[in-house]
């Protein structure tokens, strides 16, 4: 008896059989062979569609097909790559030859029907934003301390390209993501209540400050904002934007008649960022002091982290 019990948790650990095939057909289209049987009800003399597994096959079909769209972004070299756009299943059009081919003759061979995705920004658009600059800001840091370098170059990565519509906000966090090893952050310095703690993720307050000091001199409206417990050296006191997942965040809302465009790099011991938009764009900008180009005194320890890395 003890032997039957585990083998049927072994038959339920078993994956299940796909009840369908999908294919290309002479045309590039995708073709999808589904078996009739796992859909059908035998509740009546006429057999009728199991409605709950018919939804779980669309998506199933829909997860298999499906190809995010890719905004046009300006690479190193200052040229734009062209978008591509995205598929997904037109489900409302698959549902509808579902039935069609279910109370047909024969095997069931459905075309599937797709939907294109059009990215958010095209190469139009982004050609026509980064003509006219609107903010810029630089701060400074050093080389030597490669887990603060890979950090910040993983955020300013995350921002790098990224365009804010008319009327939208901008949230660091939300665009940057959670800063975890398996995004490839490593343990730097962060300020925790006044004191100095190594922690995943350390230095990217270092992106969000430089971000906040070019996003107001381009006289963007920022929403949310906060400062350290303790000055950091890379902007002048009280120009910092302290960030961190689940806490704190920096945000910002583009009340400009055209769309922004962020550029971040992240160099040899300098962050740049710079926003620009349009020739149409109709902005104020406002004084913000420059970042001062001393490079902070680190500290070696034990684990090759530097001390002064907020």
């Amino acid at each position: 008896m003890r032997y039957e019990w585990l083998l049927g948790l072994l038959l339920l650990a078993q994956p299940k059989e796909m009840t369908f095939q999908l294919s290309e057909n002479s045309d590039g289209g995708r073709m999808a062979q589904i078996q009739r049987e796992p859909y059908t009800l035998h509740l009546l003399d006429v057999p009728m569609v199991n409605t709950q597994k018919l939804d779980r096959l669309a998506e199933q079909i829909d997860k298999s097909i499906y190809r995010k769209p890719i905004n046009a972004t300006i690479n190193d070299g200052g040229g734009i790559v062209k978008e591509v756009a995205g598929v997904r299943l037109n489900r409302r059009a698959f549902l509808n030859q579902f039935y069609e081919q279910f109370y047909a003759e024969g095997p069931m061979k459905v075309e599937l029907p797709l939907q294109t995705m059009y990215p958010k920004v095209d190469s139009e658009l982004l050609a026509s934003i980064r003509v006219r600059p609107i903010g810029y800001y630089v701060t400074y840091f050093n080389s030597r301390n490669t887990h603060r370098v890979t950090n910040l170059k993983l955020a300013s990565q995350a921002i790098n390209n990224y365009v804010v519509q008319p009327n939208e906000t901008f949230s660091f966090n939300r665009v940057v993501g959670v800063r975890t090893p398996n995004r490839g952050y490593m343990p730097a310095k962060v300020i925790v209540r006044g004191e100095f703690s190594e922690g995943i993720g350390g230095g990217i307050c270092q992106i969000s400050s430089t971000l906040f000091n070019a996003v107001d001199r381009a006289g963007l409206t920022i929403i949310e904002r906060y400062s350290h417990s303790r000055s950091v050296p890379y902007v002048p006191h009280g120009r910092d934007a302290t960030v961190n997942w689940g806490g704190p965040d920096f945000s910002f809302r583009n009340d400009y008649n055209q769309p922004i465009l962020i550029r971040a790099h992240t160099l040899p011991g300098q962050v740049q960022i710079s926003i620009t938009s349009s020739e149409l764009i109709n902005f104020k900008a406002r004084h913000v002091p420059g970042a001062t180009e001393a490079i902070p005194e680190e500290i070696e320890t034990n684990s090759n982290v530097g001390t002064l890395l907020p």
